[in-house]
């Protein structure tokens, strides 16, 4: 039977005319206005209401603030980043991006699995976003809140399984032999790290926001080594005075990972006209409550799950010290015993000189 296909454009929804879509996506054929009028028309939609009732008191007012048009989207969360530079719609947008932050002409032309497994078979990364560039380079950009979940050895396996997904590509190509396969062919891979809250270590007194690195030899040796590093202080950044910033395609890229307030992305939109269409996609978002719901409880999870691995991590370091500190305690009780224990024994043998003093 032949089959007519149809993807709506606000949902990717698959419909068939045997299996038509179950409920067609809430759309609004204008966004609100004020919050009177949002609580409205989310009450007109139970589901979507009880959705919205649930969220705290910060969160619903995140939400609220931009279903009316008060404020932009938090584009340092992961659903929203993958919004507006979503590779399978936006690569010519990626690559501008990518281009900016690396200093080099990038031309993105594949999107690629943002789970792998690692060479034990059953441990998994999980990666914000990989594409594979025009020359076979890797790209991974990586969205992090807090500079404690990506330390510098995470770095490192990560541009490790980029270079094993080239390895085991081009080792599997159907027109070359094994024999055919060179380690030359290798092309650089990037790990592209943005942090929103750095740690200690990322703060210089320079207050530079972007490093890149790659291994070097103290010798000066020149032998291609295909990782590349490139890490971004988002906060450092946010630090800069506007008119101190560097008028720079690079420049309004962070720009616009660090703007929320209208007013910014009003000013941002007058020295990059090029954005215009950027804030036009998110503000298009107002009128897909259902859509943005999605994204936000998308984000939610995600912070939820970093705050408990990480109330996990401080607690099995705590759980750490202590041992340590009980095995240290441990120790020096058993030192007081063996002090006490001989002790009691040079007491007792006074006590027995002392006897024996006085029955003389």
């Amino acid at each position: 039977m032949e089959h007519n296909f149809i993807f709506t454009q606000e949902r990717n929804m698959l419909m068939t005319p045997d299996f038509p879509a179950q409920r067609p996506p809430v759309i609004w054929s204008d966004p609100a206005d004020t919050p009177e009028e949002l609580t409205y028309r989310l009450k007109k939609n139970p589901t979507l209401y009880d959705r919205y009732q649930r969220l705290n008191r910060k969160w619903k007012g995140h939400l609220s603030d931009f279903l009316i048009g008060k404020k932009s989207l938090p584009l340092t969360y992961d659903p929203f980043f993958k919004f507006i530079f979503n590779p399978d719609y936006h690569q010519e947008r990626l690559s501008n991006f990518v281009s900016s932050i690396l200093g080099m002409q990038i031309t993105v032309v594949e999107v690629l699995s943002m789970e792998d497994t690692l060479m034990d078979g059953e441990s998994y990364l999980i990666m914000d976003l990989v594409a594979r560039t025009d020359d076979g380079s890797i790209v991974n950009v990586e969205i992090q809140k807090q500079g404690y979940d990506f330390p510098g050895q995470r770095m490192s396996c990560y541009a490790s399984d980029l270079l094993l997904r080239q390895y085991i590509k081009a080792k599997k190509m159907p027109d070359h032999s094994a024999h055919d396969f060179s380690y030359r062919d290798i092309k650089p891979v990037y790990v592209i790290v943005i942090f929103e809250h750095t740690i200690s270590e990322l703060r210089l007194e320079s207050h530079d926001y972007i490093h890149h690195g790659k291994t070097t030899f103290d010798t000066g040796l020149d032998l291609h080594m295909p990782e590349r590093f490139c890490i971004i202080a988002l906060d450092v950044f946010r630090e800069i005075p506007y008119s101190e910033i560097k008028k720079c395609s690079q420049s309004a890229w962070l720009l616009l990972l660090s703007t929320e307030k209208l007013e910014d992305a009003e000013r941002l939109i007058q020295d990059y006209p090029w954005m215009s269409p950027i804030f036009q996609e998110i503000a298009a978002l107002r009128r897909r409550p259902e859509e943005v719901f999605d994204m936000w409880s998308e984000a939610l999870l995600q912070m939820d799950e970093n705050t408990l691995k990480y109330q996990v991590e401080r607690m099995q370091a705590e759980n750490e010290k202590l041992k340590l500190k009980a095995e240290k305690s441990d120790a020096e009780n058993e030192k007081l015993r063996e002090q006490s224990k001989a002790d009691k024994s040079r007491i007792a043998e006074l006590e027995r000189l002392l006897q024996e003093a006085q029955n003389k």
